[in-house]
């Protein structure tokens, strides 16, 4: 019998994709495990965690600010040091920037407009837990809705980055003004990972696209691990 992994998924007030997000790990083989900000503690046997999408506090102040001091960011901060996986999904991703888990930061879409479509992304590195699924140069489809979507990082940083291998996904063409069309980075050690698109909503070709289950699939397999190596 396959084992579940339990995931986390972090839910922060005004997380609106939290379930979405545990819905299709657990349609991939997960024990997805909702998650207040305000805990302390991952619930036991925790073998990877999520932070979903959504308006975390309105996005009142800026995107991501306030959440990074929620109580559970220590906790995840740990995790990640030890080697956990975490991802990050479009607010989840600007606030693992703000809590200085990712490179990088999250600015005002260039035209300065929400933007709510299917985007194509570029496979830039499959030597990541989060693409192992994927080829380089392959192309996804997965769906973005974000008004501060433009990945900005300044020049000495983005060099080291590209040098680097952490950049990992850009956008086959244009949507937000992302310096170097960049859609998703991961950590130095690779375990942490952020992108502005939502894999979560694109885990059915009936809903457009399956391109995000590669993605998730991934994570879940890599949670599975931990929690086999851990028994």
């Amino acid at each position: 019998m396959s084992v579940r992994p339990r995931i986390a998924v972090l839910v922060f007030p005004g997380s609106n994709d939290d379930r979405d997000a545990a819905w299709a790990l657990a349609a991939l083989g997960a024990d997805a495990r909702l998650v207040w900000h305000a805990e302390t503690a991952l619930p036991r046997e925790t073998a990877a965690v999520v932070l979903p999408g959504g308006f975390s506090y309105g996005d009142y102040l800026r995107c991501g600010a306030l959440a990074r001091f929620a109580p559970v960011l220590d906790v995840v901060r740990a995790f990640a040091a030890d080697g956990g996986p975490v991802l990050g999904i479009c607010n989840g991703f600007q606030i693992l920037c703000e809590a200085g888990l990712l490179p990088g930061a999250l600015r005002r879409n260039r035209d300065l407009e929400f933007i709510c479509r299917d985007v194509r992304l570029r496979v830039e590195r499959a030597d990541t837990l989060f693409t192992v699924r994927c080829a380089v140069g392959q192309e996804l489809t997965i769906p973005v809705k974000h008004g501060e979507g433009s990945w900005y990082a300044d020049e000495e940083l983005y060099r080291d980055l590209e040098a680097s291998g952490r950049l990992v996904l850009r956008y086959a063409e244009d949507c937000n003004g992302s310096l170097g069309d960049v859609a998703g980075v991961c950590s130095e050690e690779r375990n942490v990972f952020g992108l502005m698109p939502h894999p979560e909503h694109a885990v059915d070709p009936l809903l457009g696209s399956g391109d995000g289950a590669l993605l998730l699939a991934a994570l879940v397999d890599a949670a599975r691990e931990r929690s086999l190596a851990a028994v």
